[in-house]
């Protein structure tokens, strides 16, 4: 019976819906970083370093989620 519930226990996945969302969000932003730096007419330097900050946050919480949480 402990058996039972001890594999049960180990078999809950730690990765949430939100997760995904998370990922989802974070390939958007990249997507749109890499568009705001090919935009071949004036460059709007704002947005650039708005969405590279933006970028950064999203891939070190992207990093906590996967090697910290996901595998732990």
């Amino acid at each position: 019976m402990f058996l039972a519930a001890e594999e049960a226990a180990q078999s809950t996945s730690n990765i949430n819906t939100f997760d995904w969302f998370m990922l989802a969000f974070t390939i958007l932003i990249l997507i749109g970083f890499v568009r705001l730096l090919k935009a071949r007419s004036k460059k709007n330097v704002f947005a650039i370093g708005f969405t590279a900050v933006s970028l950064a946050l999203f891939v070190y919480i992207d990093y906590i989620m996967i090697f910290k949480v996901w595998m732990a």
